[in-house]
């Protein structure tokens, strides 16, 4: 089924809202206020859906736990037919992606 660009919108609203349920057991954050969502593609046609996130450090143990937890959460998004993580290092992720939310909750000014 194809959708308007409005739809298509609020579907990529409802993955980003799905994604704040997958939390970093390490930090115990969201990774969408963890900033670690870099983007969204929501193929309206097909409902294949890319996400591309990146980690905190290129050696994080967490990737493949995040990433089986971010397929789960889009079982949500009845849209979403098929879903590709994509794993990006560009731009490199800092303190200053996180949200305000995040940053108080981790005492960081």
């Amino acid at each position: 089924m194809a959708y308007t660009e409005e739809q298509i919108e609020n579907i990529k609203t409802r993955i980003l809202t799905a994604l704040e349920e997958v939390i970093d057991p390490e930090l115990g954050i969201d990774i969408v206020n963890l900033g670690l969502i870099y983007e969204i593609r929501f193929d309206g046609d097909t409902g294949d859906t890319e996400i591309d996130m990146t980690l905190t450090t290129m050696g994080c143990p967490l990737a493949d736990l995040l990433t089986d937890q971010i397929y789960d959460a889009m079982t949500d998004v009845p849209e979403v037919t098929n879903v590709e993580v994509k794993l990006v290092w560009y731009p490199a992720w800092t303190v200053e992606k996180m949200s305000r939310y995040a940053r108080i909750a981790l005492g960081i000014k």
